[in-house]
């Protein structure tokens, strides 16, 4: 049995309440920005992901019109900063509807890191950061995509693996329905399946078949 909803019937509000507790885990944007006062603001957005590869451009989502996009597109210039779970509460801090003059870094206690290429200060104790400039942006309803082209990446030496990022010791925090906030838990290794091994590659999961289609 399962339970119908319609946008139009439960109205955008709860329906985007609905959205955000199914489309989950989702990475934290934390992204630093200047204003043209020369402000630093510093907040994090849930609707984040790699949009490019060649060149490298990542994308958030501005839900309305806020300070990191009114910065944005002020300076053309901004930093994802890596969002722990060890900074929980500084990351849930800097979501705060300061106006534009208070400073997220100095509210929520958190230190600056010069940035190698962006104007925007790094979050000094997040353990990675991607600068980024402004390649373009995409008005969706009423909210905003916006597109970085990654111009450097910094990552603390105490999580490499080599060049790789080691994906326990990154620690990262996620995003879920309501006030909920979730954390690394079983990591899994599973290597693709190439089409001369399927399906001898391929093993069901146990609940294959129990579905509420199934026969």
């Amino acid at each position: 049995m399962r339970t119908d909803f319609s946008p139009d019937e439960l109205g955008s509000r709860e329906f985007y309440r609905l959205l955000t507790a199914v489309i989950v885990p989702r990475p934290i944007a934390w992204v630093s920005t200047v204003a043209a006062d020369g402000t630093d603001n510093l907040a994090p957005h849930s609707f984040f992901t790699v949009a490019s590869v060649h060149p490298p451009i990542v994308q958030f989502t501005s839900v309305g019109e806020k300070d990191s996009l009114r910065n944005i597109r002020a300076t053309g210039e901004f930093v994802v900063n890596f969002a722990p779970a060890s900074l929980l509460q500084e990351v849930n801090a800097t979501g705060t509807n300061f106006p534009p003059e208070v400073s997220e870094f100095d509210a929520a206690g958190l230190a600056r890191e010069r940035s190698t290429t962006v104007r925007p200060p790094r979050v000094a104790a997040s353990p990675a950061a991607l600068e980024c400039r402004l390649h373009s942006t995409l008005e969706l309803g009423d909210c905003t995509l916006v597109f970085g082209e990654v111009r450097h990446a910094v990552v603390s030496s105490d999580v490499l693996e080599g060049s790789h990022p080691r994906f326990g010791d990154l620690d990262p925090l996620s995003r879920l329905g309501l006030d909920e906030w979730g954390s690394a838990g079983e990591v899994r290794e599973l290597k693709r399946i190439r089409t001369a091994d399927f399906p001898r590659g391929f093993t069901p999961s146990a609940q294959a078949g129990e579905g509420p289609n199934a026969p």
